[in-house]
């Protein structure tokens, strides 16, 4: 025997025992805590590209004010670690040092060479003894100690928001479990008629997954539909750190202005557009899962 799918009827009265605005509401809120964790990963993920491709392979070398640059620059370049040895330019110095220093600085300014490594050295300490010992009587400020210990914590910060989202997933699993677990419970005789009346397992679950699968998709599209303005008020903060411009704060007459001017084209919209069908699927799935598991054990 066959259900029958027509949109009208609903014989195992679903619309009463999946309610649909409980799941979705909880739904919701995981796929806002889960579209605030892809977020963070993504932004780890920019934050740590950004270091380890730029302050990360950064050095400067001093030599005192006056010093010929040449034979430096040779023996910089000459060395395998480092693409790039240039001169800084002074009035770039003196334009950094004014708010310290003022115009007419009293005390002269070094010669500061800046070197770009070919990649992130393993032991920036060692590197430093050796671009000293290549220029004697230069001064090497090496960034690469902390930018490795931040490039650990950035690293650090996306495995952790990739387990926060692997656990945010097992919780919506769980709560669709327990839903389709009560729908059950709910409709435990008719589904038992059914079943007995010559109903196939794929049929009756079927209708369990369709209505979970749609209530949950809901549930997920919200909560990603308000998570996007507040994921991009967060990239509008961080878009300094990012190489951007942070967004203005607009007075009242301006929130327009504000919210138009926001990075929207920063976020991560590829997999904030998988959250929803990603949650239909994992509804979906665990329907099916728990009611057949379940009508195995009618006679």
């Amino acid at each position: 025997m066959k259900l029958r799918r027509s949109r009208g009827r609903d014989p195992l009265g679903l619309r009463r025992v999946l309610s649909d605005r409980l799941l979705p509401a909880l739904v919701a809120a995981m796929a806002l805590l889960a579209a605030l964790t892809l977020a963070g990963a993504r932004g780890a993920a920019d934050l740590a590209a950004r270091w380890e491709g730029g302050a990360a392979t950064a050095l400067t070398v001093q030599l005192p004010h006056g010093a010929r640059t040449d034979r430096p620059l040779a023996a910089l370049a000459a060395l395998p670690e480092i693409a790039e040895a240039r001169l800084a330019d002074p009035a770039r110095l003196a334009a950094l040092l004014r708010p310290w220093l003022g115009e007419a600085p009293a005390l002269p300014l070094p010669v500061v060479i800046e070197l770009r490594l070919a990649r992130l050295p393993a032991d920036a300490t060692a590197l430093g003894a050796r671009i000293a010992a290549a220029v004697p009587g230069a001064t090497v400020e090496a960034h690469g100690v902390w930018v490795a210990r931040l490039l650990a914590l950035a690293r650090s910060l996306e495995a952790v928001a990739l387990a926060a989202l692997l656990l945010v997933a097992g919780i919506a699993t769980a709560v669709v479990a327990v839903a389709v677990r009560a729908g059950i419970s709910a409709r435990r005789e008719a589904i038992a008629i059914l079943h007995a009346l010559g109903a196939t397992d794929g049929d009756i679950a079927g209708r369990f997954a369709q209505r979970v699968a749609l209530l949950v998709g809901l549930g997920a599209l919200a909560g990603t539909l308000v998570a996007a303005p507040v994921l991009a008020g967060f990239a509008g903060l961080a878009a300094p750190l990012l190489g951007g411009a942070a967004a203005g704060v607009a007075d009242p007459s301006g929130a327009y202005q504000f919210w138009a001017g926001l990075p929207w084209g920063s976020l991560p919209w590829a997999e904030l557009a998988l959250l929803p069908p990603a949650a239909a699927l994992i509804g979906w799935l665990t329907a099916q899962v728990t009611l057949r598991r379940w009508l195995r054990r009618l006679p």
